[in-house]
């Protein structure tokens, strides 16, 4: 067992348990030259340097999710020979076997349990273990002939009945492989006090090299080089993330609770589309839809909930349940603004048996917190009057037309109807003490939910609302090509103007949150990175926001916890 230390308040910690469309809203159609292709295609074709030797190999690392009072889900994926990369379909069916123990030597092994890796899951393992103790961390690793995979931590939630005293999670969102090195994930998985991370959406993205925002410098190529389409392009590309050391030490030091976004799958995701899906020139977007979600769910230790969704509910004891939400699969198509179609109540964000989902477990949850993993940010944003030279960089970022028109018609203001009448459930039926965990708008925004903006804080708050800004992808300053920093300091007064609801808003700089959790509040503490194109950046301290139990208010902290 490890030990555990929460540095400043007598929080005892536990854990979990169970039961963007951004940036380029359009596809920057600046294509790799042939030149930058001919250089990135053999980092797709060929093997790692570390798996022209002895085979079987774990070049992929190790993960676990989604834990339950009881049991968790591990996951590997194991390279039986050098040819046996991702997506290429090749390779012999491997056994596998794995073993649990509750110390990292692994004296005291409490289960093992083996599965044979076959091609047909691109050699990717599951293994959904139960009969654990909750609130207790394990080791773990699996095996495949004489190799051994690295350790890893992982912990079970508390008993759905217990008083849990604090929760800690790491919260994250828009990791973009081109864009810089994933070193909030270093510095997350370094903490050592994690109950579980949360991963808000867009842990891939599906673009080309050169064709998503990096400040006109590709820090490092994808694999595959061109855009993904197809299951083995996406099969490669998740197993180009999973070589990353920070990504595998952060799956290595706790278990991750993810949902998918948009770029997952292509930007601008619908039920029956995206806005980056040309059909008939880049397949049918059922085809395309089928195959993102397949390597998904090979390639990620996540528990497919409902109809193979990532909507699902895990809990935390008496203290904090989390409903994650999938705002991908069953939407109606984005609209432009100005027509007055984001009021139609026959448009849907949530799909209907989702939103019935959402509303019951809420209204029927009795934990102190109703914590929501939500992909897109949920309380409502005007633009306002922002100075003519950001207006044009800050609507490419949202999404909004260059006018400067209101809405951003990808997020939960795009499907007023679905919110309307989530929040006027949350009313009236007192649910209180509901906090929206966000990610896809590359920015670290701390709000309240109004009930009605426009007369708000006049009028009542329904719920709070904490995101936090992207792991690499660009935000404004880097799209503007200006020093961090710089950008915020002009826009987030305007922002903040024209939205009463909105506490703290930085456009500019990469990192992560850190949510901690005991019964009197919610806090979320800011963090950020030095530089997201060194791989050895710091970390900081930037903000801290909270929320009072009972209070459906954002409330200032002036220290981390």
């Amino acid at each position: 067992m490890t030990s555990r230390h929460r540095p400043s308040e007598n929080t005892v910690p536990s854990t979990a348990d169970g039961a963007n469309t951004l940036i380029p809203s359009r596809r920057t159609v600046v294509k790799a030259a042939a030149a930058g292709a001919v250089l990135a295609a053999p980092l797709a074709a060929a093997p790692p340097a570390s798996a022209a030797g002895v085979a079987p190999a774990f070049l992929h690392g190790v993960a676990s999710g989604d834990p339950l009072p009881d049991g968790v889900l591990l996951w590997t994926r194991v390279t039986p020979t050098p040819e046996s990369i991702p997506g290429s379909g090749a390779g012999p069916d491997t056994e596998v076997s794995w073993v649990v123990a509750t110390d990292k030597a692994f004296t005291n092994i409490v289960t093992k349990g083996s599965t044979t890796a076959t091609a047909a899951s691109d050699h990717t393992v599951k293994a959904d273990i139960r009969g654990l103790s909750p609130a207790t961390d394990y080791w773990f690793r699996f095996s495949a002939g004489p190799t051994d995979s690295p350790a890893a931590r992982t912990r079970t939630a508390p008993a759905a009945d217990a008083a849990v005293a604090g929760l800690r999670f790491g919260v994250v969102s828009c990791s973009n492989w081109e864009a810089g090195h994933f070193s909030s994930y270093r510095h997350l998985a370094a903490r050592g006090d994690l109950d579980a991370w949360l991963h808000l959406g867009d842990y891939i993205y599906e673009y080309g090299t050169g064709e998503y925002g990096t400040r006109d410098t590709v820090v490092r190529p994808h694999a595959p080089a061109h855009e993904i389409l197809t299951l083995a392009d996406y099969r490669t590309r998740h197993g180009r993330y999973k070589t990353d050391p920070d990504l595998q030490a952060l799956h290595a030091a706790a278990p991750v609770v993810a949902i998918w976004d948009d770029h997952e799958i292509a930007n601008d995701t619908w039920s029956g589309g995206a806005g980056n899906h040309t059909e008939g020139a880049e397949g049918t977007w059922a085809a395309r839809q089928a195959d993102a979600k397949r390597a998904y769910f090979e390639w990620m230790p996540v528990r497919p909930a409902i109809a193979g969704t990532t909507y699902r509910r895990l809990r935390f004891g008496k203290l904090a349940d989390l409903s994650l939400l999938d705002l991908r699969s069953f939407r109606s198509q984005q609209v432009a603004l100005g027509d007055g179609e984001v009021d139609d109540p026959e448009r849907t964000l949530t799909g209907r048996a989702q939103l019935d989902w959402l509303k019951s477990g809420l209204a029927s949850s009795d934990t102190t917190w109703r914590l929501v993993g939500n992909s897109v940010m949920i309380s409502p944003f005007a633009i306002g009057s922002i100075p003519a030279e950001l207006l044009g960089p800050l609507a490419e970022l949202l999404g909004l037309p260059r006018e400067g028109l209101a809405l951003n018609t990808d997020q939960w203001d795009g499907y007023t109807d679905d919110r309307r009448e989530l929040l006027a459930h949350l009313r009236a039926n007192a649910v209180r003490n509901t906090v929206f965990l966000t990610g896809d708008i590359h920015m670290a925004w701390a709000n309240d939910v109004p009930h009605n903006a426009a007369t708000y804080p006049l009028s009542a708050s329904a719920a709070t609302e904490f995101v936090v800004t992207s792991v690499t992808s660009d935000n404004l300053d880097d799209i503007l090509k200006v020093p961090e920093g710089t950008v915020s300091a002009i826009a987030a007064p305007f922002i903040r103007a024209a939205n009463r609801h909105v506490h703290w808003v930085d456009t500019d700089r990469h990192g992560y949150g850190v949510l901690d959790i005991t019964a009197d509040r919610t806090q979320m503490d800011y963090y950020v990175v030095s530089d997201r194109t060194e791989p050895d950046a710091t970390s900081k301290w930037a903000r801290s926001y909270r929320t009072r139990s009972g209070t459906q208010r954002v409330q200032r902290v002036y220290a981390p916890v």
